[in-house]
């Protein structure tokens, strides 16, 4: 975009320095950086000096550097819709309707949520582990739907059992204690469960579910970042756990574990959050450059160089701030 403005690009880089490669074609140098936390384009005045020289970025109109701008974020959700375009095409896990049932294949009753604090998590039971059986007046006997397993804890509530569990090719054997007296909107156990199965589709019905699967991400991830933000305003506390770099990392390899459409799912909800992430109101993010340049439209006159660098400063020293923090507790937590 910035090239099609006619600005004057320098750098085109994947990763933050130091830099491990480069290749210059042109006036741009197209360079490999070893942090691989996201990437850059480096335009020629973006930092608000050389206004009068044609190719910069502040000689532009604020319609093309609004478009440059917000050119990265479209992009994470055009790499969203591709991922999961081939992921519907290849065969999709997902939760089942009954219209579902009779087009999916390789049913599973499955974890979808493991409460805090719960017997299920004491027991190190995990979200997306498969409910393969369990143990019955010393029976094994096979699960076959999300009610039988409901049922049995139910009838078991104060007693020991024992669920097999399977995530991706491990099974194991785990004992766990139903509890008697549950909290408010919660389950025995602690865990929610969801018959899943894998359904393919077309090619150009894939496209259109890609398409549409972005779509809810974008607006379940932009509803899940208001409630972080009014809970820290409220409450003080983000009210749900954060994960950064490290923990991303750990659940990436889990992904994997659990097969190539898993990683295509997980890596499309990491590129949706980075574009909603990123489109956020706040300085040193696109979303404040972008309010930058609305007040600037609106003032018909730019904000001075000095308070807009002031800002962006404060804003990048926050954002260094909270992934120090978010990654230290990754840090905690993989030790434990």
């Amino acid at each position: 975009m910035a090239k099609r403005a006619g600005m004057r690009v320098d750098e085109f880089g994947f990763g933050f320095p130091p830099k491990l490669f480069s290749i210059t074609r042109g006036e741009t140098r197209y360079s490999i950086n070893l942090i691989p936390f996201g990437g850059f384009v480096k335009i020629m005045g973006e930092d608000g000096e050389e206004r009068e020289t044609p190719r910069s970025f502040t000689s532009k109109s604020a319609g093309s550097r609004a478009l440059v701008i917000a050119a990265g974020v479209l992009m994470n959700l055009a790499l969203a819709i591709v991922l999961l375009s081939f992921a519907n095409l290849a065969g999709l896990r997902v939760g089942l309707t009954d219209a579902d049932i009779s087009k999916a294949q390789n049913t599973k009753v499955q974890i979808i949520q493991v409460d805090a604090d719960s017997p299920a998590a004491a027991a190190g039971l995990q979200v997306l582990d498969e409910i393969v059986g369990f143990n019955e007046n010393g029976a094994a006997l096979e699960t076959k739907s999300v009610e039988q397993v409901q049922n049995f804890i139910k009838a078991n509530k104060g007693r020991e059992i024992t669920l097999e569990i399977r995530n991706g090719t491990e099974i194991r054997q785990i004992k766990v204690t139903p509890r008697l007296d549950p909290p408010p909107e919660q389950g025995a156990l602690g865990i929610s469960l969801a018959l899943t199965g894998i359904i393919r589709y077309p090619w150009y019905e894939a496209i259109y579910r890609g398409v549409e699967n972005t779509y809810y991400l974008a607006v379940n991830t932009a509803i899940g970042y208001g409630t972080i933000i009014k809970n820290l305003f409220i409450h003080g506390n983000a009210g749900v756990a954060l994960s950064g770099p490290v923990g991303i990392a750990v659940i990436t390899g889990q992904a994997a574990k659990l097969g190539f459409t898993y990683l295509m799912q997980f890596t499309a909800l990491i590129s949706v959050n980075l574009a909603i992430l990123n489109v956020i109101p706040f300085p040193a993010l696109d979303g404040g450059r972008l309010l930058f340049l609305a007040i600037e439209k609106i003032r018909r006159r730019p904000i001075a160089k000095k308070v807009e660098g002031m800002a962006n400063a404060i804003g990048f020293g926050l954002l260094i701030l909270l992934m120090v923090y978010v990654t230290s507790k990754d840090v905690i937590n993989l030790f434990k």
